[in-house]
C-alpha cells in the first residue's frame, strides 16, 4: 500500500500542490533530471510544515517519488559537491566540513517582491558576466519572483592567491556575488527606476529619496543641519540632525548673556557605510563633499533586490522541483527567453527538459574572482577605517591579550554556540557580546568576532539587528554578564547543553581556567 503523510483538514490550495506533486514527479524526465542535478550534493526534501532531516541526499529515481509520497513537494540541493554528503554532521568544526567538500558551484540568487525587478537583474548579472569572459552559465526560474544563475566550480581555477578553490566556500562565491551585484547597481537603477515610484523612501528610517553614494553605490540617509546665530555676540554654531523644541538654548559663548537664534536648516546627506577622509570618526557628507553623492531615479524600498548570500551548507530549489506556495516548475530557460517569460511558463504540466549545469572551460571564471577578491579585500579596509573611528569612544575597556584567552578556554556551550545557530539566534547573539564583554575585549574584536559567528547561522540574523545590538551593549557602563546556565530559555531550549554545567555561569568557567593556567 502506498505510504502517505496527507494530513486532515488541509486546504483546498495545499490539496491541488499535493495532488500536483504526484502527477508531476511521477514523469520519468522530471526525476532524471533532478537526480542527475543532485548527484554529489547534500539534497533534502521540503514538505508543507518545513524542512525533513538533513544530511540526506538523493540516490535513485525511486527515492524521488518514495519522498513524494510521504507528503514532500520541492527539493533543494546544496551548492557544495560533497564527497560523502550522509557523513556530514552539524557538530563538525569548519576544518572537518573542509575535508568533506570536493567542490562547489557558484549560484547566484536573484530575489525581490516583483518578478519585473528580478528579471532586469538577471539580464545585467549574465551581461556582466559575459563581459567577464563567461560564457557558459546556467539560468532557471525560481518559481516565485526570482531566478537562479550558476557557474560551475570546474571554471575556477583549483588553486588562486595560495589557497585551494574547494576551501574558500562560503568566502570566494560570497565575494562575487557581492562584486557582480555592486558593479550591476547603477544600471539597475537606471532601467527600473523610472517605473517606480520613490514616494515610500522618506518613509523609513530616514532614507533619502534618490540620492545615492558614489563611492559604494548605497542609497544616502537623509539629515538635517541646523544653523544659529547669537544676536547679542553675532556669533554662529552648527548642529547636525539637532531637534528644535521650544526650550531657549544660551550663547555658547561664556561670556555672553544672549540666546541662541536659529538662521537656518538645511537638508544633507550621509552613507552610513563610507567615512569622512579627514575625520574618520564621522561619516562622508554631502554639505562637505557633494561631489561623492549624486540623485538617482531608484526603486523605493520594496523593490530593491533581496541579495542572497551564501552560507554554510546553503541549500536552493533544485532544477525542475516545484514551488509549494504557487505549484510552479522551477524551470530551466535561455537567456532570450527572459524578457517574454512569464509564470505560466512554468506550468509543471508543460514542462520540457533542459540541462541546468553549464560545461564551463577550466579558468573561464579567473579573471572574476581575481577582480572580487580586490574589490573585496578594498571594501574590508573601508569597512576597518569606519569601524575603527567609530568604536574609539568606547576604548576605555581594557584588554585581554588573545594569547591569555583563547576560544580554547571557552567553556562548551559557548563553543557548540560559536558553530551557528539555526533557532534561538537572537538570544545565542546577546549571550555572545554579553560572553565577549564581560571577559574585556576589544570593541573591535567583540565587533569582528560575531559577524563571523553569524555566517554561519541558518538563516543570518539581519545586520541592522546585530549592529544595533553590538552598540547598544558597548554603550552600557554597567556590567551585563551573560545568563547563568539554569536559564533555559538561553541554553538548554536552543540545545547548548550536553551535560550538567559544574559552574554558574560561562565566565566562571573561564576564569577557573585562567586560574588553573597562572
Amino acid at each position: 500500500m502506498e505510504e502517505t503523510n496527507v494530513k486532515e483538514g488541509m486546504g483546498e490550495k495545499e490539496k491541488r500542490v499535493r495532488a500536483i506533486t504526484k502527477i508531476y514527479y511521477s514523469n520519468p524526465k522530471v526525476q532524471e533530471a533532478i537526480l542527475k542535478f543532485s548527484a554529489e550534493r547534500e539534497t533534502v526534501p521540503r514538505y508543507f510544515e518545513g524542512f525533513g532531516k538533513r544530511p540526506d541526499m538523493l540516490q535513485y529515481p525511486s527515492d524521488i517519488m518514495g519522498l513524494v509520497n510521504k507528503g514532500a513537494t520541492s527539493f533543494h540541493c546544496s551548492e557544495e559537491i560533497w564527497l560523502d554528503p550522509l557523513k556530514i554532521n552539524s557538530d563538525m568544526g569548519a576544518e572537518q566540513i573542509g575535508e568533506l567538500r570536493k567542490s562547489w558551484d557558484l549560484l547566484i540568487d536573484i530575489d525581490s517582491k516583483y518578478l519585473d525587478m528580478t528579471r532586469e537583474a538577471a539580464k545585467l548579472v549574465i551581461e556582466f558576466l559575459e563581459n567577464m569572459g563567461i560564457k557558459n552559465y546556467g539560468l532557471k526560474f525560481s518559481g516565485s519572483k526570482g531566478f537562479h544563475i550558476i557557474v560551475s566550480g570546474k571554471a575556477f581555477p583549483e588553486e588562486y592567491d595560495g589557497r585551494k578553490m574547494k576551501e574558500m566556500f562560503p568566502e570566494w562565491p560570497r565575494a562575487i556575488t557581492e562584486y557582480i551585484f555592486y558593479k550591476i547597481k547603477p544600471e539597475f537603477r537606471k532601467r527600473v527606476g523610472a517605473k517606480m515610484s520613490l514616494s515610500s523612501l522618506d518613509k523609513n528610517k530616514g532614507r533619502a529619496a534618490g540620492v545615492c553614494c558614489k563611492q559604494c553605490q548605497n542609497l544616502a540617509v537623509k539629515g538635517t543641519l541646523v544653523k544659529f546665530r547669537c544676536p547679542v555676540c553675532n556669533m554662529t554654531a552648527e548642529r547636525r540632525d539637532f531637534k528644535l523644541t521650544k526650550r531657549r538654548i544660551r550663547c555658547l559663548n561664556e561670556k555672553c548673556a544672549g540666546v541662541l537664534e536659529v538662521i537656518d536648516s538645511l537638508d544633507y546627506y550621509y552613507c552610513e557605510k563610507c567615512a569622512d577622509p579627514d575625520n574618520e570618526k564621522m561619516h562622508l557628507s554631502s554639505n562637505k563633499y557633494p561631489e561623492h553623492f549624486e540623485r538617482v531615479e531608484v526603486p523605493d524600498e520594496d523593490t530593491e533586490l533581496d541579495l542572497v548570500l551564501v552560507a554554510p551548507r546553503h541549500l536552493f530549489r533544485a532544477p525542475y522541483s516545484l514551488h509549494e506556495k504557487t505549484a510552479l516548475a522551477s524551470i530551466v530557460l535561455r537567456k532570450e527567453q527572459l524578457d517574454g517569460f512569464s509564470p505560466r511558463d512554468a506550468d509543471p504540466l508543460k514542462v520540457r527538459i533542459s540541462n541546468f549545469m553549464p560545461a564551463n572551460a577550466p579558468d573561464e571564471a579567473k579573471k572574476i574572482l581575481a577582480d572580487a577578491l580586490e574589490w573585496k579585500k578594498s571594501q574590508i579596509s573601508e569597512d576597518e577605517k569606519v569601524e575603527k573611528g567609530k568604536y574609539k569612544k568606547y576604548q576605555n575597556y581594557s584588554k585581554i591579550e588573545i594569547k591569555n584567552v583563547t576560544e580554547a578556554m571557552f567553556p562548551k556551550p559557548i563553543k557548540k554556540l560559536l558553530k551557528g545557530l539555526k533557532e534561538g539566534r537572537k538570544r545565542g547573539l546577546f549571550i555572545l557580546i554579553t560572553f565577549l564583554k564581560s571577559l574585556n575585549f576589544s570593541p573591535e574584536f567583540i565587533n569582528a568576532r560575531i559577524r563571523e559567528w553569524n555566517k554561519l547561522n541558518e538563516p543570518q540574523l539581519k545586520e541592522g539587528y546585530i549592529k544595533g545590538q553590538i552598540d547598544w551593549h558597548l554603550k552600557q557602563k554597567r556590567q551585563i554578564l551573560p545568563p547563568n546556565y539554569n536559564n533555559e530559555s538561553f541554553y538548554k531550549d536552543i540545545g547548548l547543553l550536553d551535560e550538567k554545567p559544574q559552574t554558574k555561569n560561562p565566565i566562571v568557567d573561564v576564569m577557573r581556567v585562567l586560574r588553573k593556567n597562572s
